[in-house]
């Protein structure tokens, strides 16, 4: 199993070489740069391998503020910035520019380590809570859904027609199945309002709608197209 990879970048050698240990100690790889444009060009390099980024605020070259603007218009790696400065003003800079944590030196290696572990664990939990079938997402956590990586709006009760389709792809269910899983037992419509919101979501997903595809005689199946 692959170890989690952490670039690390700050021009203070000691405090590189101390949380670098402590990274390495606890389980991952990292990557250390000296300076803004060092950071940044690491991560042009290896941007797919890269799991989360440690980064100064005042560093030569490119500042933390630049390298992470930089990285948030391209990615959404997560990003903790490490500085001297506490003030709430640099930190609302941060998160405005997307970054994910803020560590105020001084510091305990250990507390930014678990830190770092804590974030990750995060950002598994949010790529679980996505589903993907061709070019449409369902962001669970966010409850929104993408199609071609553009939001669509769903009403409350398309999106849960949806992510239970999702949930029981390539599985033929009965419109009484669908009825009972997504508007539940006590509803009191009929077969029909299954058929009018499949009518509906099918056309927002547009190129995607033959994805649910209708069984004659049972019902409907959203199946992983090949």
């Amino acid at each position: 199993m692959n170890k989690p990879l952490v670039l690390l970048a700050d021009d203070e050698v000691r405090l590189r070489k101390l949380v670098s240990d402590f990274l390495v100690s606890a389980g991952f790889e990292v990557i250390c740069a000296e300076n803004g444009k060092e950071a940044f060009d690491f991560f042009l390099k290896k941007s797919e391998s890269i799991d989360l980024i440690i980064l100064d605020v005042m560093m030569p070259l490119m500042d933390g503020w630049e390298v992470l603007s930089e990285i948030k218009n391209i990615s959404t790696v997560p990003v903790i910035m490490l500085t001297a400065k506490g003030e709430e003003s640099d930190q609302l800079t941060g998160f405005r520019l997307g970054a994910n944590d803020y560590v105020c030196k001084p510091f305990s290696p250990s507390v930014l380590v678990a830190r770092v572990e804590n974030l990750l664990k995060q950002m598994k939990k949010m790529k679980q809570d996505k589903l993907n079938i061709g070019g449409i997402e369902v962001d669970i956590h966010q409850h929104a859904v993408y199609v071609d990586e553009n939001s669509i709006g769903l009403t409350p009760k398309e999106f849960d027609l949806l992510l239970y389709l999702f949930k029981n792809k390539n599985l033929a269910l009965s419109r009484d199945k669908i009825l009972n899983g997504v508007w539940s037992y006590d509803y009191h419509g009929d077969l029909r309002t299954v058929d009018t919101h499949i009518k509906q979501l099918r056309g927002k997903l547009g190129d995607y709608g033959h994805f649910i595809e209708t069984i004659r005689g049972v019902g409907y199946r959203l199946r992983e197209q090949k």
